[in-house]
């Protein structure tokens, strides 16, 4: 084989090799297939979707009608029975938070997933189980004092993570949520939540650990449960107690 050729072909190797351990990271363990399109004789005969109801967007920089000092209530009924995004289509109710409306704790993870879906609230799938061990068992304090919530409200087909207008569409749900909960400390767990917060494409491995900035408010990012239960090694188990203690601890200074 020539020699640069070969050259290339490692480094195609070593590309593919680092977006595959990036997948593997955040928990995803496959690829959908693509849905496949139906003859066109089928496409002329299926009767047309019936459109949903038309609901007021809070996308595109308009006001929430919760104004500066939301209550989660108010966030909610502002939410509805949300058909918003194509992510409603498959759910079987919304997901919207769980916990102390006042925690100094608040906790982003991705979305739903098929236990939540069911029960209509946060983590309470194995990953959640995992998570409710850390705060409770780790942290030393129950549950309820936190709060929980995700980016999105329903559940993405097959726990795939949610695509960027799916997380736009749910923003500013997710916004309101923060401001009528001001907490003190904001843990994103994953990729998605930091990612979405932070307002750019980050690594979890590289930034989790590392204090950054939400609107004023600290920001903790660290691993998501489901993925500590797939890669359960110290490491990574001594790396999420780490983050949530240095967060219950900032939750807990004085205020300056």
């Amino acid at each position: 084989m020539d020699r640069a050729l070969s050259r290339e072909l490692g480094r195609l190797v070593a590309a593919t090799r680092g977006w595959l351990e990036e997948l593997h990271e955040e928990g995803i363990e496959g690829l959908p297939a693509a849905a496949r399109r139906p003859p066109a004789q089928a496409r002329e005969t299926t009767p047309e979707r019936v459109a949903a109801p038309v609901q007021p967007s809070l996308v595109g920089g308009a006001e929430p009608p919760w104004g500066a000092s939301p209550t989660l209530e108010a966030v909610r009924e502002a939410l509805g029975e949300c058909t918003r995004c194509r992510l409603h289509q498959g759910r079987s109710r919304i997901v919207f938070g769980d916990g102390n409306p006042d925690a100094d704790l608040l906790f982003v993870g991705e979305g739903p997933g098929a236990e939540e879906d069911r029960r209509g609230l946060p983590f309470v799938g194995r990953a959640g189980e995992l998570l409710t061990s850390m705060i409770e068992k780790g942290l030393g304090i129950p549950r309820r004092d936190v709060y929980i919530c995700n980016i999105v409200k329903c559940r993405p087909p097959e726990n795939r993570t949610p695509l960027a207008d799916e997380a736009a569409t749910c923003r500013p749900f997710l916004d309101g949520q923060i401001a009528a909960v001001r907490p003190r400390v904001i843990v994103a767990l994953g990729k998605p939540a930091a990612t979405l917060l932070l307002g750019r494409e980050v690594s979890i491995t590289r930034i989790r650990g590392i204090w950054h900035d939400y609107r004023g408010i600290p920001l903790m990012p660290t691993f998501h449960p489901a993925f500590v239960l797939r890669q359960y090694t110290q490491e990574n188990r001594r790396a999420v107690w780490s983050d949530l203690r240095a967060a219950l601890e900032r939750a807990r200074q004085p205020d300056q």
